[in-house]
């Protein structure tokens, strides 16, 4: 998007021209260490706005028509946006576009169905690394977005501990590469200092409890635990859509909460120092988790029921438990969880009775969407006709009967971020609570979890 455009008729332009202004010679310390916050907020309010690519500037321009906001709310929110750590507590960093020549290669010399999603997964999240376009694309994302962390999915929807250090390996191997822009923060202070620096980091989380699935003793199904802990791990799902050996999904038909053995897997992470996260179980489990858990207990990506039961919502008495336990829920951006009007209004509409209900101390967002390369569609279409397969087990869903429009979608847009923050500005959210919902509530869970550890 075209500065000019951007910031047509709002006070962001001054705002932006007096950040960039230094101190007057002779000014004490104090006064040029708030002239260099204040240029490196205009700069990273430039990043935000200046010089998007269509598909971010259309998702913004999506976004910018919900809300209508006002110049004031524009110029507070973008600020606010530019000086805070910003940390998505459950989502994705940016996507490559496939090679598509290379996959379709793959296909005509006969590779599966399991051998192409390994091998798009391979591209989409790695590929950043080695081809100089894609770089681009990941850079801008990030830069648009204002995002400092993003709690990464860096594992599969499983406990099989080799699949899911295929996804933790693509993503090691992407913030080995690029440090100096995107490395893998291990402790809150990684994120703080990453903000400071006007670098970004992935905090890991697995989607899964690695299991030895041999299911000789309690303390040998779990000994991988550790290994992931040490490998970075930080929050792994307790269950995913369908029911396992710790609990119910969400996707089950039953209720049947938190087994035996998943009560022995929450002190496990307890005390290894692993956020258990159970967005994707069932109410029942996730009650159980949070009421059985000595540390914060989070749903890093849901919404609220009380507006739309959907099963990947959690009710009132879920959520008190969560936040009783410390923890938080993150609202999501997915429309048909959401309902409403499906886009970035009915988000905050979910951040706004969550927070009425439990505070703003117990909320953060966990987009759970991610922005893919403008190039994916092209690449998508040389790949050709790829192998049939069928439905994965752990994707099982109910049918929706909820239409998704391109509108709502791109209005929560993960490129969208500043906005949510604007967002939060019309919604009449101090600056505090803001930076809470934003990031601080994540960051304190996570140093809650690694305390004593």
């Amino acid at each position: 998007m075209d500065r000019r455009a951007f910031l047509a008729n709002s006070a962001l332009a001054a705002t932006v021209s007096a950040a960039n202004t230094r101190p007057a010679a002779g000014e004490d310390g104090a006064a040029h260490e708030v002239g260099a916050a204040r240029e490196d907020g205009a700069d990273r309010i430039r990043l935000m706005t200046e010089n998007l690519n269509p598909v971010i500037q259309q998702n913004r321009e999506a976004a910018l028509k919900a809300l209508k906001p006002t110049p004031k709310e524009m110029e507070r929110g973008l600020r606010l946006h530019a000086e805070s750590v910003v940390f998505d507590s459950y989502g994705f960093a940016p996507r490559a576009a496939v090679d598509g020549a290379a996959m379709r290669r793959a296909i005509e010399a006969g590779a599966d169905s399991d051998e192409i999603e390994d091998l798009q997964e391979e591209f989409t999240m790695t590929r950043w690394v080695t081809d100089a376009v894609e770089q681009q694309e990941y850079r801008s994302a990030w830069a648009a977005s204002g995002v400092t962390s993003v709690f990464q999915n860096a594992g599969q929807e499983c406990q099989d501990p080799l699949r899911l250090l295929k996804r933790l390996a693509r993503f090691t191997f992407v913030t080995d590469r690029m440090s100096e822009f995107v490395s893998k923060a291990s402790i809150p202070a990684d994120v703080e200092a990453a903000h400071r620096d006007g670098r970004h980091v992935l905090y890991f989380t697995g989607n899964g409890i690695p299991l030895t699935q041999a299911w000789n003793s309690k303390e040998d199904e779990l000994k991988y635990v550790r290994v992931f802990y040490q490998l970075g791990i930080r929050m792994m799902h307790l269950t995913y859509q369908r029911r396992n050996m710790i609990g119910d999904g969400c996707g089950e038909t039953a209720n049947a909460g938190l087994s035996d053995f998943g009560r022995t897997a929450i002190a496990e992470l307890n005390r290894v120092g692993i956020i258990p996260d159970c967005a994707h179980s069932g109410w029942q489990t996730s009650l159980e988790a949070a009421q059985v858990s000595t540390r914060p207990v989070v749903a890093s990506h849901t919404t609220c029921a009380a507006i739309h039961p959907h099963i990947r919502s959690k009710p009132d008495e879920v959520i008190r438990a969560i936040v009783d336990s410390g923890g938080y829920i993150g609202i999501c951006c997915i429309p048909q969880f959401l309902r409403g009007t499906g886009d970035i209004r009915a988000m905050l509409d979910h951040i706004d009775m969550a927070c009425r209900k439990f505070g703003t101390e117990s909320v953060a967002i966990g987009t759970d969407v991610a922005y893919s390369s403008q190039n994916s569609a092209a690449e998508s279409r040389l790949v050709g006709v790829r192998p049939g397969s069928r439905e994965p087990f752990r994707s099982l869903w109910p049918k929706e009967d909820f239409e998704v429009t391109a509108e709502m979608t791109a209005s929560l847009a993960w490129t969208n971020w500043p906005l949510f923050t604007v967002g939060l500005v019309q919604r009449g959210y101090s600056d505090d609570d803001i930076r809470r919902i934003i990031g601080q509530n994540v960051l304190r869970v996570a140093r809650e979890t690694l305390s004593e550890n």
